[in-house]
C-alpha cells in the first residue's frame, strides 16, 4: 500500500510517499518502517487498532475516513 516497488512511475512514488507522510501525521505512533510493510487496508486497520488500543470498528472508521479520496 505504502511500499514502493521497482518499476513504478515517479508520480506513483511521489503519491505513495505523500500518503505515508500523511499517515504518520494522522497516527504518530506509526513509523515509516511500519507503513512500508502495510499491503492493504485491513493491515493498516489492524496496526492502528493495536498501536492505539482501539476497538476494531473505531480503527476501521478512522482508516476508512483517512483513505477517502486517496488512490492506492
Amino acid at each position: 500500500m505504502f511500499g514502493v516497488r521497482g518499476g513504478e512511475s515517479n508520480e506513483t512514488v511521489i503519491r505513495k510517499t505523500g500518503y505515508c507522510s500523511d499517515a504518520k501525521r494522522q497516527w504518530s505512533c506509526l513509523t515509516t518502517l511500519d507503513l512500508s510493510q502495510i499491503k492493504n487496508e485491513e493491515q493498516l486497520i489492524a496496526l492502528v487498532k493495536v498501536r492505539y488500543s482501539l476497538p476494531y470498528e473505531t480503527a476501521r472508521a478512522e482508516v476508512q475516513g483517512w483513505m477517502a479520496g486517496k488512490q492506492f
